[in-house]
């Protein structure tokens, strides 16, 4: 198993998912995803576990109102914002090889 968590230092949800993992000995990275982003083979994985773009989008953070998310026609500028601004990205995203799910979600995790 090889876990990874990538959160934000200040996301309850992201301590919270911390925690679960220490709590049950299994080993984790944890990544500062406003800190050090996804790179695109990382994306294209969890984006293709959790069904796509849009609900890697956190439509709440004060950064997708800042980029004008919500008012970009093309899939392919609304990613390379997603990119660029990491801070956008719900959180946690936890990544188990193939597998990952956005949020805290303990059933998930403990079929893994």
């Amino acid at each position: 198993m090889n876990i990874q968590i990538f959160g934000k230092a200040k996301c309850f949800d992201s301590k919270k998912a911390q925690r679960y993992f220490k709590e049950r000995r299994i080993k984790f990275q944890f990544v500062e995803v406003d800190r050090f982003g996804l790179s695109k083979g990382e994306y294209a994985s969890v984006k293709a576990a959790v069904g796509g773009m849009d609900v890697l989008i956190d439509e709440k953070s004060k950064e997708y109102e800042a980029q004008f998310i919500a008012h970009l026609a093309r899939k392919e500028d609304v990613e390379q914002r997603l990119l660029d601004n990491p801070g956008m990205f719900k959180t946690p995203i936890v990544r188990n090889g193939k597998q990952a799910t956005i949020g805290y979600q303990p059933d998930v995790w403990a079929g893994w």
